[in-house]
């Protein structure tokens, strides 16, 4: 904190610890009563954030939104960052327990509808390219949300991965993450082989244009049942294989993954047509006897067309491992799903990762207009370059046709020349007609051969100049409208603002810090019933009223009872879960909890309504 220089006149800089203590613990446990943004404070009249932040009366909208905009304008979220990551470590990994297998890294987009363009992405649950942020997040094999960063919106996952992986490395310190498991958009063959020669092994899923069916894959095994019905019928088979992928940056080299083939019996794709039945399709009644393709006699009847073959859908999970189990390596895989997806939409979304804080813009660059312009002017660049090839080609073939044409007349009036200075010779020698007919009919055939054959070669060459000449002019006008495309490019090319992410960033951490609190709170505290909890069901529990009675060496916590008797008994054993690990407040006084005494909560309710 210290490296961050604070303005001397900032607030910020002349608040005492205890509240700055209280204000960062408003913001960190805003999800807990239901809010996700300060400006919720302005209708909030609870008291749970004031027993959380240590106050008689929460903090109000004006006091936490001047917080959050001091600590983003002093930089703080970088280090705020950091700090999640050590106290993560820390939290679910400390030294003494042997270091974890499997990480999982994931990217997700939240939309900021705005009227000026800002980097827009792929926003999975809208299925919509959008103005967003994108989050980089990281998970351990357990699930727990241990790192995630802000970016922007069409910040791509490949770039993100590297730099979390070695930012939480360098805050854990302990450990390395040498095992990642990553969706199907870290699936880039120069990124993954970049990964392995760094030592890491990583985990994906291919995408579906990297192949085409069970053809694609090399060194296919025997598939083995990998999940089965209640039925005992199997359900997904899956068997080892290989695939080698070809590296863009490497012409000629290629890199071998390892692949987990699995096959989803339960559903079906079409089957790829074969190279042949493209090119040449059947027709439509080729299935038909030849007596039932008469169809243009009155009395035919149409029957159904053949079924369209299908095949089990392939789902192959690749990694840069030289050897594999191939069952471990599907449900290392598929427990992603779990471990990850399940949280984010369990933990993280309810408590508020997909709202939004802050909206500062600085003017940037179109990233957009960017990438049009720059393939345009590559496009230019080769259409002129080949349009200089193509003049330069055309010249070179209507000056060989010239001279052709030149060289061909040259030896069909020297061979007509013979031919005649032959013909008069035999004349002179007294051959027959009609042999000196023959004799010069042959020659003759001889000599229009040759000067046919170079007639030939003279066509050639103009059919080679009248074709590059067309290729010219197509390129000529083709530079035309590229270069009308670029001033209309530049014409309507709109501003492009990137948005100021360190308020955003700043919320994201206490999020996702929240997020480990209650999962931590989940599995220490709670029964084991609750061991696979998400937020909605414990939600009921943190949002219980009930009296605080403070004393010299405890604090007792009476909380009221629920209107459902299994949750009642679930509720008492959870105070007594909580009594007898015997947590202790910051200032050494214990917590008690017990549940207030009301055996029929609904008519107290009513008689203290009828008093």
């Amino acid at each position: 904190m210290a490296s961050c220089p604070l303005e001397v006149t900032s607030r910020l800089a002349h608040l005492s610890c205890n509240s700055r203590r209280m204000l960062v613990l408003t913001l960190l446990f805003l999800g807990v009563v239901g809010l996700h943004r300060t400006w919720d404070l302005r209708g909030y009249t609870g008291d749970a954030l004031a027993v959380l932040s240590g106050r008689k009366r929460a903090y109000g909208y004006c006091h936490t939104e001047r917080l959050l905009s001091q600590m983003a304008q002093a930089n703080l979220a970088e280090p705020l960052t950091d700090v999640l990551a050590a106290w993560t470590a820390q939290l679910w990994h400390p030294p003494v327990q042997e270091p974890l297998t499997a990480f999982y890294i994931d990217g997700h987009r939240k939309p900021v509808y705005t009227e000026v363009l800002i980097p827009r992405g792929l926003v999975g649950r809208l299925s919509t390219v959008l103005g967003c942020r994108a989050l980089v997040l990281l998970h351990d094999e357990h699930g727990h949300p241990l790192l995630a960063t802000t970016h922007r919106g069409d910040h791509h996952l490949t770039s993100g991965l590297p730099s979390i992986v070695t930012r939480y490395e360098g805050q854990a310190g302990v450990f390395s993450i040498g095992r990642i498991i990553v969706d199907r958009e870290g699936m880039a063959a120069e990124f993954l082989a970049t990964l392995h020669a760094a030592g890491r092994t990583v985990i994906s899923v291919l995408r579906a244009d990297q192949y085409d069916s069970l053809e694609s894959f090399t060194e296919v095994g025997n598939f083995v049942p990998l999940r089965v019905s209640r039925q005992g019928q199997v359900v997904r088979e899956v068997a080892p294989a290989s695939i080698a992928l070809p590296l863009p940056d490497h012409p000629g080299e290629s890199l071998s993954l390892r692949v987990a083939l699995i096959r989803d019996l339960c559903r079906h794709v079409p089957v790829v047509p074969s190279k042949e039945d493209v090119e040449y399709p059947k027709r439509w009644d080729a299935d038909l006897d030849w007596h039932d393709r008469m169809w243009w006699d009155e009395g035919w009847k149409a029957t159904p067309t053949p079924a369209i073959s299908t095949t089990p859908k392939l789902i192959p999970i690749v990694t840069t491992a030289s050897t594999v189990d191939a069952v471990e390596l599907a449900q290392t895989y598929t427990q992603r799903w779990s471990a990850q997806e399940n949280i984010i939409r369990d933990f993280l979304l309810p408590l508020g990762l997909d709202t939004n804080h802050g909206y500062g813009k600085t003017p940037v660059e179109n990233s957009e207009a960017g990438k049009r312009r720059a393939a345009l002017e590559k496009r230019l660049a080769n259409v002129q370059r080949w349009a200089d090839a193509a003049r330069k080609r055309s010249q070179n073939a209507s000056t060989l046709y010239t001279k052709r044409c030149k060289l061909t007349k040259e030896r069909a009036t020297a061979l007509y020349r013979a031919l005649n200075d032959h013909q008069i010779e035999l004349e002179q020698q007294g051959m027959e007609n009609w042999l000196l007919r023959k004799t010069i009919k042959e020659e003759k055939a001889v000599a229009d051969a040759e000067i046919e054959q170079c007639q030939r070669r003279q066509w050639k060459a103009y059919e080679t100049s009248n074709r590059e000449h067309a290729k010219c002019e197509r390129y000529c006008r083709e530079q035309r409208d590229l270069l009308r495309a670029l001033e209309d490019l530049t014409t309507h090319e709109r501003a492009m603002y990137e948005l100021d992410n360190r308020k955003d960033q700043v919320m994201t951490v206490f999020k996702v810090a929240l997020a480990n609190v209650v999962m931590w709170t989940r599995d220490h505290s709670f029964p084991e019933s609750f061991a696979h909890a998400t937020w909605q069901r414990l939600a009921p529990f943190f949002h219980l009223p009930g009296l605080v009675r403070q004393g010299p060496t405890t604090v007792c916590v009476e909380l009221h009872p629920f209107n459902d008797r299994q949750y009642n008994r679930e509720l008492v054993m959870l105070c007594e879960r909580v009594n007898t690990a015997a947590p202790q407040l910051p200032d050494g006084r214990r917590l008690l909890f017990q549940v207030r005494d009301m055996p029929c909560p609904v008519l107290y309710v009513q008689k203290r309504q009828v008093a």
